[in-house]
């Protein structure tokens, strides 16, 4: 197999010795580059590992996420850990296991086909050998690159993979550590950051001495041109400089925002580059035409433990702790903004409390190696606090999508038009002269002006604006906004979220329209089985033929997608109870994810997808003031709490022998798309922007 035809991490990483070590304590160490950001994907990635091998997962030791060992597979995003890395780790394990029965079949006298592995032991014809990959390990060496030749077991000997185990890092965290905030090292040193207001504000006057006694205890003051740090050996006392210091801080070129910059119709003001995609502009005579637009506002990540980091400098190397995405990706972006040899630094994942996304890791990382830059021989670890978390983290962009649609006779969409205003979700925002620090510590580079691909799968903006559905003839205008008045970045699912909403939502309005059931409807246009397989079974499992008419308060909607249209399936169904807000009570997914390597896993996977996207439509929106972000704290910006998570049905449909597909977004889109329609059928009348507060119940009913 030649290698550009590997899954795109080995492809990239093609030795197999840099993903195992068969270890001389009897243990397998297995390095990959994907990390765990609270998706349980290195606990799947280890059963890869266990199955493909035949090693008892009691002696793997994982090691995700390090520049110094593991593999660079770049960013844990989109939904790939599994369809990407874990197939590279699966053709490296079936390698690796082939070249030892190779190597145990010389020493034995026979032929592989005779040989079989039971628990990391070599067995010829069914009897013991007194070999194992660990006594064969000194004459086997893994510095050779895949081939791909190498079938994979084939699922009748799978043992491990396709059962539900134990996520591996739940126990220390359980246990009240196990997060990079736990840290501790010797001589460290506590710091927090003073925050540039606004990009291009100067740092006219810092009033030292005030700060200094509001601290109240012992503190250093470090300042490298706009970059100004407080550090302490206390926490508290750190903590207690930063809270004092904005009020002691005099910028100047401070622009100023306003609360409606926050909306998304915004965006059709801003200036933007236009692309055109999919078949040309068609135009149809005498047939019935509907369109409608729909919107999110700016969101927040919202992890529930603000960004953290610890770096080090000794000896001329920077070793940084990090929950970023991404370690290979930080060391560059960190190298770039500090000067330094990129060899110069390591970087060690480290777990952070929540993140699906790109939020302030990578700011924090780089807070805590600037300091530790200029503090040789101190470790520094770097708290971000709640209000600099929601205040200066990028946000998920706001969006705005339009829907034309031209009907046959049957009502159903012969022509679709799906035109889009949106901010960036990934261009240069990683970039080291994007970074916060970057743009206050003294001659920085020039900020990247963003740019991001178009093409829709997988696309960005564009994420899922292609149907899914056998529409004749589609195009996406894409009015990508480079400059948006805050800062933005990945999110979960990215475009996906509000494209999946629009579409699913005017589809139901489509049904309406052509007085169809909006289940019939959606099954009019599915040719693909599994498509029409998951939404068949989410309707069933919600008793979709109970749905009654429209305006009784209570209502059913259903949303479906194919993630990418090309990742896994979900189909969802919500009961919602309208009456002075919306409350979600019911929520049935009937889901497809090809080879489900950990079903706990995929099934946790798919319900926080559910809650997440449940809080979007009902909660989440970013409030802009004169200073920029002012919803900075749990009260102005609430999400969805537990008492308000409905109970949640989820049923994953039998992969069989296909491949694993990603499914850590799938359930995002669907779900935002199934509360609009269940919230329309509740009211009887539409909802099109996000989130669905009061104020917008009382417009729509009147």
């Amino acid at each position: 197999m030649i290698a550009n035809t590997l899954p795109k991490s080995l492809a990239d990483n093609p030795r197999l010795d840099r993903w195992l070590q068969f270890r001389p304590d009897g243990r397998l160490r297995v390095c990959v580059g994907k990390v765990e950001i609270g998706q349980g994907i290195v606990t799947a990635l280890a059963q890869i590992a266990a199955d493909e091998l035949d090693v008892p997962l009691a002696r793997i030791d994982m090691l995700s996420g390090d520049t110094d060992e593991a593999p660079d597979e770049g960013n844990t995003s989109g939904s790939q850990s599994i369809e990407i890395g874990g197939a590279s780790l699966r053709m490296v394990c079936a390698e690796a296991r082939a070249v030892f029965l190779a190597e145990a079949a010389v020493l034995l006298h026979c032929v592989p086909e005779e040989l079989a592995v039971a628990q990391g032991a070599m067995l010829w014809l069914g009897r013991p050998t007194g070999q194992s990959y660990w006594t064969l390990a000194p004459r086997v060496s893994l510095a050779r690159e895949a081939t791909g030749a190498v079938a994979a077991k084939p699922r009748a000997a799978r043992a491990v993979i396709g059962r539900s185990v134990p996520r591996l890092d739940l126990p220390a965290k359980l246990a009240g550590g196990g997060y990079v905030h736990d840290m501790a090292l010797p001589g460290m040193r506590h710091a927090r950051v003073l925050r540039q207001p606004r990009p291009g504000a100067t740092l006219a006057a810092l009033d030292e001495a005030a700060i200094r006694k509001a601290a109240g205890g012992e503190m250093e003051v470090l300042r490298s041109g706009d970059f100004v740090a407080f550090l302490a050996d206390s926490e508290t006392v750190a903590r207690r400089a930063a809270v004092a210091a904005p009020a002691y801080a005099r910028w100047e070129g401070v622009d100023t925002l306003t609360p409606a910059m926050g909306e998304a119709m915004w965006l059709r003001g801003l200036p933007a580059d236009d692309r055109a995609l999919g078949a040309p502009v068609a135009a149809h005579s005498g047939l019935l035409k509907h369109q409608a637009s729909y919107s999110r506002p700016y969101v927040a990540h919202a992890a529930l433990g603000p960004s953290c980091a610890v770096a080090w400098m000794r000896d001329g190397h920077l070793t940084i702790w990090s929950h970023v995405q991404g370690v290979y990706p930080l060391r560059q972006s960190v190298a770039g903004a500090l000067r330094l040899d990129p060899a110069s630094i390591t970087v060690h994942h480290a777990h952070g409390a929540g993140c699906y996304g790109h939020n302030a890791a990578d700011d924090a990382a780089l807070d805590a190696a600037a300091i530790a830059q200029r503090r040789p021989g101190v470790p520094v670890r770097v708290l971000w606090q709640r209000e600099d978390e929601f205040g200066f983290e990028p946000l998920g962009t706001a969006m705005l999508v339009r829907l034309a649609a031209s009907l046959g006779p049957d009502g159903r969409p012969v022509d679709l038009t799906t035109e889009i205003w949106s901010g960036p979700h990934v261009g240069g925002a990683r970039a080291a002269a994007a970074l916060l620090a970057t743009r206050v510590l003294p001659d920085p580079p020039p900020a990247p002006v963003p740019n991001e691909p178009s093409e829709p799968n997988p696309g960005a903006g564009t994420r899922n604006a292609v149907p899914y559905y056998d529409i004749p003839a589609h195009r996406i205008l894409h009015h990508f906004v480079a400059r948006p008045p805050v800062r933005t970045s990945a999110l979960r699912g990215l475009g996906a979220l509000p494209n999946v909403f629009a579409l699913e939502c005017f589809l139901d309005e489509l049904a309406v329209f052509s007085k169809t059931d909006p289940v019939a409807y959606r099954l009019s246009l599915l040719a693909d089985p599994r498509a029409r397989a998951v939404v068949q079974r989410a309707a069933a499992m919600a008793g979709w033929e109970r749905r009654g008419a429209a305006g009784s308060g209570t209502g059913l909607g259903i949303g479906f997608a194919r993630y990418k249209n090309r990742s896994g399936y979900a189909a969802v169904v919500a009961e919602v109870v309208v009456e002075q807000a919306v409350r979600l009570t019911r929520v049935w997914c009937a889901a497809d994810a090809g080879l489900a390597i950990n079903p706990d896993g995929v099934v946790n996977q798919l319900e926080g997808g559910i809650v997440q996207a449940a809080s979007f439509v009902l909660k989440e929106q970013v409030v802009l003031d004169g200073a920029g972000v002012a919803s900075r704290n749990w009260d102005s910006y609430p999400i969805l709490r537990f008492p308000e998570i409905p109970e949640i049905e989820t049923v994953l449909m039998d992969g069989g022998d296909e491949p694993p597909l990603g499914v850590g977004e799938c359930t995002m889109g669907p779900t935002a798309a199934a509360i609009g329609n269940a919230v329309a059928h509740a009211l009887g009348a539409r909802i099109r922007d996000m989130p669905f507060t009061r104020e917008r119940i009382v417009a729509a009913l009147a």
